[in-house]
């Protein structure tokens, strides 16, 4: 599935992943392959991507807003 997170400042990261992890405001949650469409803020902590090759990255970010839709998650951070 592809991702982008974005601040108003710059994209942070964009890409192919399979899995994504976000630091949202009741709780952390996951989200992989064909979820169900998903709107949730999330606060300030780590974005924790592992890309189609296993490998893991984390983004911080200071909060801000998940769109999850067909595959494709846009991240609003601040």
């Amino acid at each position: 599935m592809q991702i982008e997170i974005v601040s108003p400042e710059k994209q942070l990261y964009a890409g192919e992943v399979a899995m994504a992890q976000f630091p949202g405001t009741e709780g952390s949650f996951q989200v992989l392959n064909n979820h169900a469409p998903l709107i949730a803020t999330i606060t300030a902590g780590s974005i924790r991507v592992r890309n189609v090759s296993g490998m893991e990255e984390t983004i911080e970010v200071r909060g801000g807003i998940v769109e999850v839709q067909k595959n494709k998650i846009l991240v609003l951070a601040e």
